[in-house]
């Protein structure tokens, strides 16, 4: 960097942290001063066993990091494994098992591993695991959940014993992030049991029972020195929000996720016990398929969205543990939201004038909700009492939860989805917008809005890649059928005990990555 022809890069890595030169962007900076954590100022200690309590537990609970597909598989495999990188409190990514990963053009990318991380079995972490454990995603008969996204691995191998070489099919400024998912968690070369877990992660396995319970207990190998700071924790599921809320007051867990805003104050009430919301970009939206009629129609989507109450919505139905929502799924705190698209809001006048410009008057038409797509029913209500006033007779049909994502999601004119929170505006756009997309809920068609998904997509100018999906979210606003009135906060309840949670945006636990961070003051 001194004297010669700078390139444009993008660079993961400890060196330099903090510094934008010349075209030259670093990923990494220092690690931003922590707000108080939710859980007290003690300082940390190490010791203590404590069990929690998710949502599900089932025969399909999973050791493999590439089959995770609940919030107790993502925490039970981050406590075991570790990933090339990690994301911070803001989805930032960091380096983790990768000490640096750098790139000229997002295409190729040269990766530097840490050196004397060790499995626990007391294997030495080297680039022969990382290539084996990036490459068997590609493979269908894992049944990876991540198939569709390492589809974009054209190539990985090693250049070392702690260097490798990824190179993409095309640019992806995001390929940091993206391996930070917990899909993507490193695991040993020629690893195809899953009967127990070795990893490099915080936590060694004690006993795995699935549908009952995960017991883990710390590594005193752990590659960050000093931690985990918890000696054991027992994980459990247990369905029922109001039976986890019991539990938790009890003293049987310690900490819960999942808490239902009508729940907030019981717990909060309680002595020694307390809730720690964190804002995510977790949405529950009405689908009006652009391939039925009258759903299509611009008139009859533009009507919906002007019969919204999302005030009410926020208030009643999540007790405002929420963030009202324009109808993209970019929340107000991701870096890449769009401040000067107008907020739509409830007005009847304009929502009748749309039903009879559309002659939509007296139409009848049935909306599909279930309990499984948080608020549903209740929004579908409160829509219905609106809709009513301006000409539109909308029967609300409350299904139930079992069947309703096969049964029911985008196979009619009008239901309702629920899309849990995405690291990066890519991945959600990919995965619910893009035409060819195969959650793509309304089914909508742009080729502007698919054209600029793939230059932001291999854009390493932050400032640039914000005009691009500002651009994106006008179109999603203005053109797809999608109404989304609110971002629902995520709550988790804990004993007051459990020491330095924070949010992160990802999901509760702490974006599943608790178990590593915490530490139990008794």
């Amino acid at each position: 960097m001194s004297g010669g022809k700078l390139t444009r890069r993008v660079l993961l890595g400890s060196a330099g942290a903090g510094l934008a030169v010349a075209g030259v962007q670093l990923l990494q900076k220092p690690p931003p001063v922590a707000p108080r954590p939710a859980g007290g100022s003690s300082e940390p200690r190490i010791g203590g066993r404590i069990r929690v309590a998710s949502t599900s537990s089932s025969t399909a609970d999973t050791l493999d990091p590439a089959k995770g597909s609940m919030s107790t598989d993502y925490v039970r495999h981050y406590m075991l494994y570790s990933g090339l990188t990690e994301l911070d409190r803001d989805l930032n990514p960091r380096p983790a098992l990768a000490e640096m990963i750098v790139s000229d053009d997002q295409t190729v990318w040269q990766v530097k591993l840490r050196q004397g991380v060790q499995f626990h079995d007391g294997k030495n972490l080297d680039a022969s695991d990382v290539v084996f454990a990036l490459l068997r995603h590609k493979d269908p008969g894992i049944g990876s959940k991540m198939l569709e996204i390492a589809k974009q691995f054209k190539e990985v191998r090693a250049t070392g014993p702690l260097g490798l070489r990824i190179e993409l099919t095309g640019p992806n400024a995001d390929l940091p992030a993206i391996l930070a998912q917990s899909h993507f968690l490193i695991v040993p070369q020629g690893q195809t049991s899953f009967a127990t877990a070795n990893g490099t992660g915080p936590f060694r396995l004690v006993e795995f029972q699935p549908g009952i319970r995960t017991i883990v207990r710390r590594n005193p190998n752990f590659w960050k020195s000093g931690k985990p700071y918890l000696e054991e924790i027992e994980l459990i599921g247990i369905p029922d929000e109001m039976s986890r809320v019991n539990a938790l007051l009890s003293g049987d867990v310690q900490i819960i996720n999942a808490v239902n805003p009508r729940s907030a104050r019981r717990i909060r009430e309680e002595p020694g016990y307390d809730l720690l919301e964190t804002r995510s970009g977790l949405y529950t939206n009405l689908i009006m398929r652009q391939d039925y009629h009258p759903t299509s129609s611009p008139d009859f989507t533009a009507a919906i969205k002007y019969l919204l109450d999302r005030p009410l919505i926020n208030r009643a139905l999540f007790r405002n543990y929420g963030t009202i929502a324009n109808d993209h799924p970019i929340p107000p705190f991701h870096p890449y939201y769009r401040e000067d698209l107008p907020q739509t809001s409830l007005d009847l006048d304009r929502a009748k004038w749309h039903v009879q410009r559309g002659g939509l008057f007296g139409m009848r038409l049935p909306i599909y909700a279930a309990p499984v797509a948080e608020g549903s029913v209740e929004m579908a209500s409160v829509l219905q009492e609106y809709a009513a006033r301006v000409g539109l007779n909308l029967a609300v049909n409350r299904m139930t939860s079992d069947g309703y994502w096969s049964t029911h999601w985008m196979k009619h004119p009008l239901s309702f989805g629920n899309t849990n929170p995405r690291p990066t505006a890519d991945m959600i756009f990919s995965l619910f917008y893009k035409s060819d997309a195969v959650w793509n809920e309304t089914g909508w068609r742009n080729p502007r809005f698919d054209g600029l998904l793939l230059e932001a997509r291999a854009e390493p100018d932050p400032s640039r890649r914000k005009q691009l999906y500002g651009e994106m979210q006008g179109l999603v606003r203005e053109h797809c059928g999608n109404a989304i009135p609110v971002f629902m906060s995520v709550l988790d309840g804990y004993d007051q005990r459990l020491k330095g949670l924070y949010p992160v945006p990802l999901g509760g636990f702490m974006g599943y990555t608790f178990a590593e961070h915490v530490w139990w003051d008794a």
